[in-house]
């Protein structure tokens, strides 16, 4: 049931209302003023106010104004004396639910309390799983300090509050879907919906029918008219992630789609409408590209009204131990495993590593090194790959002999019986060696 909130100065009537409303199941509360009635709602989840319009310090028609601005979720119903029915309506107009003549509120209060509660309720859960989706989606999500990716931030959130076309420029996995869902997630279209389409994913004649659909019978296995995904995304936004990968020909029809709003599906003469924000991505040099021919150069300055170009994970290295334990947290929970922690060889050897697979190859890693840990993540958790270094100020011969074997198991990708033969050694040597030196996970 609905939480209800009276402000009334008559406190007899306001007791009985409230008597009334809680045989119904409701929980209630009361306030004499309008300042009562506003700390109240400051402080509790309240579904439905029922205000009389005159109160002690101002009235319940202004004061529908500012609860429709301040907690726009919640509904109002405004109780009016005889004959002030003007006042009722000047309050609907400024966002009330309804308005009750008082007198015959009594017997009216419940069917309509009823409604304004359904809707109410209703429109917290929608705000609530906004906030949710914000969460996961939104600027808070995207993790790091780094001046350079602070920036981008910055200029997304500035762009996310206008429907301008965005151009995402980066490396492979730098996150540019991350950031296009937190452009979209903060935008007014955040309730609309958010598809993305890897231009890269499909063959250049299905990629056509993929972004604008297609009639049945267009081609052979077009048993039934489908939407396209411009389609799917009307109202909301699309993502447009490889952008540098489609083919030339279909570039020509996704700029009129951007210049105009209208699309045809393949096989089909009849035009249609959208609405749709655009983003764009590409780990491609477009404008090099726009110049020699290989990209449409009408449709990269359509796309490129706003850029955004990400920094790569080796240009911000400070961030990633910070990335490597939200990472952590996010795998030992997935595997339902106590939260390891991470040695400080572990996190240097990860900001030695070049990433040129960014935050994706980062996520990756991690996710093995929890996976093999038994406790505490040390580097020999590491891929052969890793310029892991141990023991750095030890010049103990046991410390040395240890990184060397180390260094060539890696060169030989854990392969033992090269490994033994480049070291002059015996192959069950090194397996005691590989034993001692808890070297297992670079082996094989």
């Amino acid at each position: 049931m609905a939480n209800v909130l009276i402000i009334d100065d008559e406190e007899n009537l306001r007791k009985l209302l409230a008597r009334v409303i809680e045989l119904e199941g409701y929980a209630v509360l009361q306030a004499a003023t309008a300042k009562d009635g506003l700390k109240i709602l400051h402080r509790e989840s309240i579904h439905v106010v029922i205000s009389d319009v005159k109160l002690p310090d101002g009235n319940g028609v202004d004061l529908t104004t500012t609860i429709k601005k301040d907690y726009p979720a919640v509904e109002v119903i405004v109780l009016t004396a005889y004959g002030t029915i003007q006042d009722g309506v000047q309050a609907i107009k400024n966002g009330a639910f309804d308005y009750l003549t008082k007198g015959e509120h009594q017997e009216k209060i419940i069917p309509l309390l009823s409604k304004a509660s359904e809707k109410a309720i209703l429109q917290q859960r929608l705000v609530s799983l906004e906030t949710q989706l914000q969460s996961k989606f939104g600027f808070t999500n995207i993790l790091g300090e780094d001046k350079s990716l602070k920036a981008c931030v910055e200029l997304a959130r500035k762009v996310s509050a206008t429907d301008t076309t965005v151009l995402l420029l980066g490396e492979t996995g730098t996150g540019k879907e991350v950031f296009a869902q937190a452009i979209h997630y903060e935008s007014a279209r955040k309730t609309k919906p958010f598809v993305a389409l890897n231009c890269s994913a499909f063959p250049r004649d299905l990629l056509e029918s993929e972004l604008f659909g297609h009639a049945e019978g267009a081609f052979t296995g077009a048993t039934k008219s489908k939407k396209g995904y411009v389609e799917e995304a009307h109202e909301g936004t699309l993502f447009l992630d490889e952008i540098g990968e489609m083919n030339i020909d279909l570039q020509a029809k996704l700029l009129r789609v951007l210049e105009t709003g209208e699309f045809y599906r393949v096989g089909e003469s009849k035009v249609r409408k959208i609405n749709v924000r655009f983003i764009a991505a590409t780990n491609r040099n477009l404008e090099e590209e726009s110049e020699n021919g290989t990209f449409r150069k009408d449709l990269f300055y359509r796309l490129s009204v706003f850029t955004i170009a990400l920094p790569s994970l080796r240009d911000r290295r400070d961030d990633i131990p910070a990335l490597a334990k939200y990472f952590i947290r996010q795998f030992s929970l997935k595997t339902n495993k106590p939260d390891p922690k991470p040695s400080a060889a572990f996190l240097k050897a990860l900001q030695q590593h070049p990433w040129k697979g960014n935050i994706r190859e980062l996520k990756n890693v991690i996710e093995r090194s929890v996976i093999l840990a038994d406790g505490e993540l040390e580097a020999s958790l590491l891929p052969a790959d890793f310029n892991i270094e141990t023991d750095n100020n030890s010049l103990e011969l046991a410390s040395v002999e240890k990184r060397h074997i180390i260094r060539v198991l890696q060169h030989t990708h854990g392969n033992k019986t090269q490994t033994a033969k480049l070291l002059g050694i015996g192959l069950t040597t090194l397996y005691q060696k590989i034993k001692d030196y808890a070297l297992e996970t670079l082996s094989k």
